[in-house]
């Protein structure tokens, strides 16, 4: 907690991509920083002008169908927001804002660049890339976001093996995991015995995320799938509601966190079958934990990291996540196994109380913004 002051320490976070809902920097990160006793204000697309829960939330308009725009015309409005708002610590959630961020560190300010993915790597498989261009806009993107990161404050990064990377660039990171809240997910009135012969999936929903093959695999088993979260592309929405197992598919749509919880709450287990690409490999999704944190089994691709996770914790199953055939499997075994996939859930969960949770992380993230503090008091 910081120690009473005249005029405590106005943080912003800025963000030109994500909802100013996203769960790990509203939910999470802005929380815990009103929380410390920080001033804390957000940009972020279609904001309500207003203070709720005690953060400043200050709007720029969203731009949907023009990715160049959103990335020059958006990235301005939030520069300017960020300018008027003059404050002590600056804290950027997108590459798009590495520019924007490199201006407010010219200007004086103490600025944070919060990586949630390994951008260089996750280019080489955007699908809305044609493929030919993937290698050519991944090299300048990584020599910038390199160049970029050994001049800022700090990096946050959101996984291990990203800080890692930062790390040997000679950058000062931090790694602060999205590991759910302990008590968010978790509804206490449901019992097993109260649940649906039925799995879920929430998230975003891509062929790299596993969409077709989850489809053929719930198509294989006589149970359903609750499917909460949006299609990110057109093409491929229009293909999986031409598929067969589409008939064992319940579409939900975007789901608020009450309703994740509750659809968590009907489920025997949870799926996360991302494919192998090399952005994905080594990331800790936050849907696994998510899973985990409300108590049921994980169904996951087999990569090594998340086998350890999950493995060592005997709270799920891993699986080729390329293989429909195993993936059915693995949902009818948990269908038909309700005591030992019981037994898994309430692993999951005890992992998620042990060692998986936010109020952990946000340990970390309250260390580096109380020394970037004290150095702003000092005037270092």
């Amino acid at each position: 907690m910081l120690e009473k002051q005249k005029k405590p320490i106005r943080v912003c976070h800025l963000t030109s991509v994500h909802p100013y809902q996203d769960t790990r920097i509203y939910v999470k990160e802005c929380s815990t920083l009103v929380g410390a006793g920080y001033e804390t204000h957000l940009v972020a697309n279609d904001a309500p002008n207003e203070v709720i829960e005690e953060i400043h939330l200050h709007s720029v308009p969203k731009i949907k169908q023009n990715r160049l725009l959103r990335m020059t015309k958006t990235v301005w409005h939030v520069y300017q927001q960020a300018l008027a708002i003059q404050a002590d610590i600056y804290h950027f959630h997108d590459p798009e804002l590495i520019p924007l961020g490199l201006l407010l560190l010219n200007q004086g300010k103490k600025v944070i660049y919060d990586i949630h993915e390994d951008v260089p790597r996750d280019i080489l498989s955007k699908y809305w890339i044609p493929k030919i261009w993937r290698r050519m806009i991944s090299w300048p993107v990584e020599k910038l976001e390199n160049f970029a990161a050994k001049r800022f404050t700090a990096i946050v990064a959101a996984t291990p093996f990203i800080c890692d990377r930062f790390l040997k660039l000679g950058c000062f990171a931090v790694n602060v995991n999205n590991y759910p809240l302990l008590d968010e997910l978790s509804l206490t009135n449901t019992s097993w015995e109260q649940k649906e012969a039925v799995v879920c999936y929430v998230g975003s929903i891509t062929e790299t995320r596993g969409i077709f093959e989850m489809i053929e695999a719930i198509g294989k088993t006589d149970n359903c799938l609750l499917l909460g979260g949006k299609f990110a592309y057109p093409d491929q929405q229009k293909k999986a509601v031409s598929m067969t197992g589409w008939a064992n598919v319940k579409e939900l749509g975007w789901l608020g966190r009450k309703e994740v919880a509750q659809t968590l709450a009907k489920s025997m287990a949870g799926l996360v079958l991302l494919h192998p690409t090399v952005s994905l490999l080594d990331s800790l999704p936050v849907k696994m934990f998510e899973y985990m944190c409300a108590g049921i089994p994980v169904i996951a691709s087999n990569f090594p990291l998340w086998k350890k996770i999950i493995e060592s914790n005997q709270c799920g199953i891993c699986v080729d996540p390329q293989n429909p055939q195993a993936i059915a499997t693995a949902i009818q075994w948990v269908i038909n196994h309700p005591h030992e996939a019981k037994q898994m859930g309430d692993n999951a969960r005890q992992a998620i109380i042990e060692t998986y949770n936010w109020e952990q992380e946000s340990k970390v993230l309250l260390k580096l913004y109380k020394d970037i503090s004290e150095q702003i008091l000092t005037g270092l």
